[in-house]
């Protein structure tokens, strides 16, 4: 076993990083232990790592690129004095303080544990897919739909979030498909109504994408129909795929409160766990506004609440 230190970070995404940033500040010497470059679960950076032009985070007029956003806010955290550690986390003891992790047979324990290992859009599993996002295909609307202006585009799925996503695309393209397996959607009734009464909506029923076209960007998509087998190719700019996320939360199950979407449960206005010293920021306890720049502030918030238990409980 290591020493014990103050600050454990599980998780490396704006909110692990910002909470790295000020904790380091705070003189609390934290360790980032950011995951693994294998994982598409796990990896350093988080989903920004997969994203081109960022356009929404403030203090870049001109955007930047997800990477590198992510690698200045690594290096900020350095600069500092936080220590990484590019692993994952296999297993957790929060039933004693100080708190347990493990990477492999290697224990870790500290004072206080900040969780941020995030969320993941759920994918199609298709070829090409992983290669093309961020070059005409998204999961996220209000991150990439300035970009496909008076362009027609897709969204897959019959969910609240898929009619949301497309609702909001609206503003910007000139006409937007949402792409459903069944015959009717999911959608509670009131965002049915709103999208049967947008004109730039239209449906396409029964039926599912099997192949995404294009070498550098989405130039189209291959749709096949679930009735009939019949397939066609839909030329398009982008693609939203719209069919959930799910929260990196499965290393906490049975040892922290989540909710029944999966999500870590926080008390309000806090990123206070029900266990004491243990903390969580950013998209792996936030179901709602999943942003950078929300997960950034929920990381600051995990800081001072991490920094602020620390004082008051004589650590």
């Amino acid at each position: 076993m290591t020493d014990v230190r103050d600050v454990i970070i599980i998780g490396s995404g704006p909110a692990g990083l910002t909470a790295a940033i000020y904790t380091a500040r705070a003189n609390l010497a934290p360790l980032v232990i950011e995951g693994e470059p294998s994982s598409t679960s796990d990896q350093p950076g988080g989903q920004l790592m997969l994203t081109t032009d960022v356009e929404n985070y403030p203090g870049f007029p001109d955007g930047i690129m997800g990477p590198e956003l992510m690698q200045n806010f690594r290096s900020q955290a350095a600069r500092f004095g936080a220590e990484f550690l590019t692993a994952k986390v296999t297993k957790v003891d929060f039933s004693a303080r100080p708190f347990g992790m493990w990477v492999g047979d290697e224990e870790y324990r500290s004072n206080t544990v900040i969780i941020s290992t995030g969320a993941q859009s759920l994918m199609l599993g298709l070829p090409n897919e992983e290669r093309l996002i961020g070059h005409g295909v998204s999961t996220c609307a209000t991150c990439d739909g300035f970009f496909f202006r008076e362009q027609e585009i897709a969204v897959i799925g019959g969910g609240d979030s898929a009619i949301e996503e497309a609702t909001f695309l609206t503003r910007f393209a000139s006409k937007v498909i949402i792409i459903h397996r069944r015959d009717e959607l999911r959608a509670s009734k009131i965002m049915q109504d709103r999208a049967f009464a947008n004109d730039t909506i239209e449906f396409m029923w029964n039926s599912q994408v099997t192949a995404m076209n294009g070498e550098t960007k989405l130039e189209s998509i291959t749709v096949q129909d679930t009735e009939t087998g019949e397939e066609r190719d839909v030329p398009l700019s982008g693609l939203f795929i719209a069919i959930g996320h799910r929260p990196n939360t499965d290393l906490f199950a049975g040892h922290l409160e989540l909710k029944d979407n999966g999500y870590l449960v926080t008390e309000p206005d806090s990123s206070r766990t029900a266990i004491d010293g243990v903390f969580a920021c950013g998209d792996v306890q936030d179901d709602y506004y999943r942003q950078a720049i929300t997960a950034a502030g929920s990381g600051c918030m995990a800081a001072i609440d991490a920094e602020r238990w620390l004082e008051e409980t004589g650590h």
